[in-house]
Formats: structure tokens, C-alpha cells, sequence
């Protein structure tokens, strides 16, 4: 990830000022799309980990319905979740932490609390809350684990179909996004007398600079647009 954006920084760097200084000022624009990268990867991760998250409640719920403990459904979950995902799925690691925590007698509420609080995700902490006052207070358990399964499952229906919907406008919004790029280059190799006029002088690094700050501008924004949280 970082060294695709040392590529676009001085890509970009060249494209528009043909020198290696404009590097070192384009470093904050580096960076704000580094963020917005990493940013897409906390996403897709929290996002997946709903996924398998959804999955384990289900599997807690069934094991429940056959009779184990809750202590002992939370030990066979994991077994359960390893048959279907690899060592280094983050649900496998959460669950291998709470089954430590229950072998040493901490109570299931609070290694599910805990849970909650290392992944900060809404519906993690929302099932931590209610699950605890329910095992408190002697509510019905398979009831809320039911419903917060539904609940889950609802929610990333709906940003599958977004996803689905904006799948294509987020491509060419990938398109779109490289055409400057593409145009500049176009320019420069049909017309170099004409773009050489813009490199070498401070009229000509301005306008190339306004253009910059417009096509940023634009990203940012077209950005905006096509996330759509649920």
C-alpha cells in the first residue's frame, strides 16, 4: 500500500511540475490518500469480521438449542469456526482469547465485554450489551442471540446490495479518476512544445497546479458519493 502511493506521488509529481522536488510537496497529498487507503481496509476488514461474527452466533445459538452451557458452547464454537476458517481469521483469534479467559474462571460476560471493546465494532458492543444484562438477569438468551443474528444478517444483505448497485459506478469512477493522468501524458507527446511552456516558468506551474488542486478536489468528493454507510 505505501509503495503504491510513493508510485502515484511521484507519478503525479512528474505528470504535473516534472520535478523531483514537487515530491516533497506533494507529501501531504501522499498521505491524506495513504489515510483514505487505509481507511478502505479497516472497512473491508470490519466488514468481514461482521461476517464471521454473524456466522459464530449462529453456531453459539445451535449449540445452545442442544444443550450446552454457555461456558461450553463459546469452547465448541471454536472448534466449530475451525472448520471453516484459517488459522489467521480474526473471529478464531478473538474466540481463542475468550476461551482462555474462560478456562481461568472469568465469567463469559466479560470475555464477551472485552470482545467488544478490542473489535469497537456498533453490533459487537450492541450483542455484548444486551447478551450481559440477559445472562444477569436471567433473560432469554437464545431469543437475543437469535434476533442479533437477523439483525446482522439484514444489515450486511443491504450492503451487499449497495455494494452490488455501486459496483459499476465505482469502477468508472476508477476510470474517470485516471484520465487526467491519461490526457496530461496525451498532451505532453502530441504537443510538447506547448507543454514545455507550462514547466518552465511560474505562470505555467500555477496553472498546472490549479488544475491539481481541482482534479484533489474532485476525487475527494467523487469519493464521498459512492460510500454509503449502513
Amino acid at each position: 500500500m505505501i509503495l503504491k502511493v510513493i508510485i502515484i506521488v511521484t507519478g503525479t509529481a512528474w505528470i504535473y511540475y516534472r520535478s523531483w522536488v514537487a515530491v516533497i510537496l506533494l507529501i501531504p497529498a501522499g498521505v491524506w490518500y495513504y489515510i483514505q487507503l487505509l481507511d478502505e481496509c479497516i472497512k473491508r476488514k470490519e466488514q468481514e469480521f461482521l461476517v464471521q461474527f454473524k456466522e459464530l452466533i449462529q453456531t453459539f445459538s445451535s449449540l445452545l438449542n442442544t444443550g450446552y452451557s454457555v461456558e461450553n458452547a463459546v469452547k465448541e464454537s471454536l472448534k466449530e469456526m475451525q472448520i471453516f476458517y484459517s488459522d489467521d481469521a480474526a473471529i478464531l483469534r478473538e474466540l481463542e482469547i475468550m476461551v482462555r479467559q474462560i478456562r481461568v474462571q472469568v465469567p463469559v460476560e466479560q470475555a464477551i465485554e472485552e470482545l467488544s471493546e478490542r473489535t469497537k465494532l456498533p453490533d459487537v458492543e450492541s450483542f455484548a450489551g444486551v447478551f450481559v444484562t440477559a445472562k444477569r438477569s436471567g433473560g432469554n438468551l437464545m431469543s437475543i442471540i437469535r434476533n442479533t443474528a437477523d439483525q446482522i444478517g439484514d444489515k450486511i444483505d443491504v450492503k451487499r446490495e449497495i455494494d452490488t448497485i455501486l459496483a459499476a459506478k465505482k469502477y468508472e469512477f476508477q476510470v474517470m479518476s485516471v484520465i487526467p493522468f491519461g490526457i496530461v501524458l496525451y498532451m505532453t507527446v502530441s504537443f510538447p512544445e506547448f507543454m514545455g511552456n507550462l514547466y518552465g516558468n511560474i505562470a505555467g506551474r500555477g496553472v498546472m497546479t490549479g488544475c491539481l488542486i481541482i482534479y484533489l478536489g474532485a476525487y475527494g468528493l467523487g469519493r464521498k458519493i459512492i460510500e454509503i454507510e449502513v
